[in-house]
């Protein structure tokens, strides 16, 4: 066990302060927030350039890119941190998927919208089970990922810690929905930047470089090592898995279809180049445990240990405010877009497509209370370490790859060799996790569906008319205005 390095009642402070600060911004914007279902869902689909390149970066430096990435560089050296940063490729290529997304379904509301229209029923529910699956999974990595940063800081008990962090971001996102969730992402990306560039300034310049590179020839020399097999497996297939992330999660269309137009290829570029070096500088600070002798319990806490040994009680509490800005920024995003997915695609698309609009606000608020259930039911036995749940889902996105790429892009893609890949390609992913290694799963259902979307594809080809897209054409537009709670200079950035 380890001395927490804060006193648990600094802790709950901390805890109260961003708690009353995210749920009052998230009532705030949800009561200025016009009620229409555009408005709670897709905020009014008019998001600038400024807040949407927050958001998109805020919602991908996560608690497990701000804790997850000193776990791997801690276990698999300098690859391990590269080999995360280039998760950034799945934001960059995703920009011009934004722009083409906006221009085949400008009134489009979930990723589910694309694939039912684009491939059918079959294709469609494969997709969902998806989906939902990995949204469960990144949502139980991310309360895990509380809990221990309250654990290791202060002494708070995980459960607790779980408990109190998962309530607290399912309060504010049922307030404000989509608006609630970009705007809290404007403030938590300039935290988290400014709070991880502190820590590794500080940390190396009071350490230096060659005595941590010392340390680590002498104690560590593994982590040195650029043929590593785990670490090099790792970098292709941490590759493979955030493009998966992003091309099928509903967190990313949603952003898409939000966006004003225009906004989706720069926003989601800029953001991907802000991105990258984060994991690099978060996991640079493992690599001073060796050199300060360090006793490390779990290696998913080395991040946070190690700013709280150089740092004292307030490299502890610039370590707490960044993963928690970094925590709250995915979660709500996750809980807003995969209740939607579940709401639009499930409720309304199978049981109620008559359903007003009061009924689907009613029902996202249900969602989004029992999504926050779920996970914290199955986050409180804490499995498994963080680095692995993240990597259990990748079998699942893997494969969503190339349907999503090929559908987007190739008219002939086979709806059949779709459907076929996302269930072979998890299948066979799933089995590399269990008996080749967790860091190989992604890599695996990606390779496995690739083939099977060009072959049936190549060998039956089939004709697709991109205007079947156009299913919510006949609505009514949306009006190209600032949301009331984005100042004017901002929403025009």
């Amino acid at each position: 066990m380890h001395d927490a390095i804060l006193s648990p009642w600094i802790g709950w402070m901390l805890l109260a302060v961003f708690s009353v600060l995210w749920i009052t911004l998230g009532w705030y914007w949800g009561h200025k927030a016009r009620r229409s279902l555009d408005d709670y869902m897709l905020a009014g689909r008019n998001v600038g350039l400024a807040l949407g390149t927050a958001t998109a970066m805020a919602t991908w430096v996560t608690s497990n890119t701000t804790m997850a990435a000193p776990q791997l560089a801690y276990q698999m050296g300098i690859w391990g941190m590269i080999g995360y940063s280039l998760g950034s490729m799945g934001l960059i290529l995703f920009a011009p998927m934004a722009e083409r997304i906006k221009a085949l379904i400008p009134r489009g509301y979930t990723s589910g919208d694309f694939v039912r229209l684009r491939y059918g029923k079959a294709a469609w529910r494969v997709f969902l089970a998806i989906s939902i699956f990995y949204g469960l999974g990144w949502l139980i990595s991310m309360g895990m990922a509380g809990g221990l940063l309250l654990n290791a800081l202060t002494g708070i008990r995980y459960e607790v810690g779980l408990t109190v962090i998962l309530i607290v971001c399912m309060a504010y996102t049922m307030m404000g929905g989509l608006y609630a969730v970009i705007g809290t992402d404007f403030i938590q990306s300039i935290l988290i930047l400014a709070g991880i560039v502190l820590l590794a300034i500080i940390a190396y310049e009071r350490v230096g470089f060659e005595p941590v590179h010392a340390a680590l020839a002498a104690k560590r020399p593994d982590l040195l090592n650029l043929l590593m097999p785990a670490a090099l497996m790792f970098l292709f297939n941490n590759l493979i898995f955030g493009l998966g992330e992003i091309f099928h999660s509903n967190v990313w269309w949603s952003r898409a279809f939000a966006f004003r137009k225009g906004v989706g290829l720069r926003a989601y570029l800029l953001a991907g180049i802000f991105w990258a070096p984060v994991p690099i500088v978060a996991g640079a600070v493992a690599l001073v445990a060796p050199h300060l002798g360090m006793n490390v319990p779990a290696a998913d806490m080395v991040g946070p240990l190690v700013a709280a040994r150089l740092l004292g009680a307030a490299g502890a509490v610039v370590i707490f405010i960044v993963v928690f800005s970094s925590l709250a920024s995915s979660l709500d995003s996750l809980l807003a877009a995969t209740s939607d997915l579940i709401v639009e695609d499930i409720y309304r698309k199978h049981f109620r497509p008559e359903a007003e609009e009061s009924s689907l606000r009613r029902a996202s608020f249900l969602t989004i209370v029992l999504l926050t259930v779920a996970a914290w039911l199955i986050c409180l036995p804490r499995v498994t370490h963080l680095a692995g749940m993240i990597a259990f889902t990748g079998a699942f996105v893997g494969s969503a790859i190339w349907p999503i790429a090929a559908g987007l892009y190739w008219r002939k893609t086979n709806p059949l060799g779709a459907t076929l890949g996302m269930v072979a390609g998890s299948a066979c992913g799933l089995f590399a996790y269990f008996y080749v290694g967790w860091y190989v799963a992604a890599l695996i259902g990606a390779a496995v569906s690739m083939v099977i979307v060009l072959a049936t594809t190549l060998a039956a080809p089939r004709d697709f008319d991109w205007q079947r897209l156009q299913e919510h054409t006949d609505e009514e537009p949306a009006v190209e205005r600032a949301p009331a709670w984005v100042p004017e200079t901002v929403a025009n950035a």
